[in-house]
């Protein structure tokens, strides 16, 4: 199978492989069918999209929305390559999934308004599929309301019109859109559980995101949660775009020198 490919951005390590480690989990993938590329480490590269099965754009530290003059030279560099990348996936209408801080790259990409206006604490919201939503193929089957993990400071407030609304939740009106056929992203986050979401807890105790006398509470608030239905679009998106590798001898894809697995 031709793997597919996870951007990261988050700096701490104990975050960034709990989050590879939950996209293998629940996507149902092994180590070499998902290569991660920490772009807060090294510029991406040169990305042949046909090397690919599909693209997930992971959470992390950056907003969309932050006053250029404030972003880091790092920021700077990251949100350049992932426009790079888009263009390229919006052109072939390619496999993409971005989950939190991917929808507001994406939806800053295609003329979206990203701002503060939406955003929510960290902790489980329920999230409605809109009448597209309970049609597409990604969502469809899923109840018409499910909990979901979130934790923002940004979110979109409007969404051009070629997108199409997948998903809200009462405080934030777009939780999930569709460009094209193919490419998505989330405002939750379809890869955490419990756990996961602790882990992040910690690690961003002091980032604004919550009191940090707050942890334990919030701790205990996601292991009383119940949710459950957001790891089935990472499934349903691997079974949909898993592409069969070449066949040739040594065929495996080859990724850019980017672009590394947990174990390298």
């Amino acid at each position: 199978m031709k793997p597919f490919l996870l951007l990261a951005t988050r700096a701490e390590d104990a975050a960034a492989d709990n989050e590879y480690a939950s996209f293998l989990a629940f996507a149902g993938l092994d180590e070499r069918d998902l290569h991660r590329s920490r772009l807060e480490q090294r510029a991406l590269g040169h990305v042949d999209l046909q090397d690919w099965s599909g693209v997930f754009l992971g959470g992390g530290p950056f907003n969309s929305s932050d006053p250029e003059g404030s972003k880091s030279p790092v920021q700077r560099r990251v949100e350049a390559d992932l426009r790079g990348l888009l263009e390229k996936v919006i052109n072939a209408d390619f496999p993409f999934l971005g989950a939190c801080y991917g929808i507001g790259t994406l939806g800053s990409h295609q003329g979206a308004v990203v701002d503060r206006r939406y955003a929510e604490p960290i902790g489980s919201v329920p999230v409605t599929l809109t009448r597209e939503g309970r049609q597409d193929p990604l969502l469809r089957g899923l109840p018409t309301t499910f909990d979901a993990f979130v934790g923002h400071k940004e979110a979109i407030s409007g969404l051009p019109h070629h997108a199409v609304l997948l998903a809200s939740s009462p405080a934030c009106p777009v939780q999930a859109f569709r460009i094209g056929s193919h490419v998505y992203a989330t405002q939750f986050h379809p890869e955490l559980d419990a756990a996961g979401l602790c882990t992040r807890i910690d690690v961003y105790k002091h980032a604004g995101y919550f009191e940090p006398e707050q942890a334990g509470e919030l701790k205990a608030r996601a292991y009383r949660s119940n949710v459950t239905h957001p790891p089935a679009i990472l499934r349903r998106f691997v079974r949909r775009y898993a592409q069969s590798a070449p066949a040739r001898a040594g065929a495996s894809p080859r990724p850019s020198a980017a672009v590394s697995s947990a174990g390298q």
